[in-house]
């Protein structure tokens, strides 16, 4: 695989990166806007989905 051939495929990622990102911030905004979740319910669960992500990795590097 050339040079120009991996760079063109991260370019791609970064557009898709981009467009996933905004429409899951757009879903995140309706359903504010529609009262049927708040500001500290995404906190709440981004915090928890982070600290399980964090155990996953500890847990992992403790298996080696």
């Amino acid at each position: 695989m050339n040079k120009l051939n991996v760079f063109a495929q991260i370019a791609d990622m970064k557009e898709i990166d981009y467009k996933n990102t905004l429409a899951i911030a757009s879903l995140i905004d309706i359903l504010i806007d529609k009262k049927i979740i708040d500001k500290n319910d995404i906190m709440s669960k981004s915090h928890e989905l982070d600290e399980m992500s964090i155990d996953e990795i500890r847990t992992f590097r403790l298996k080696k």
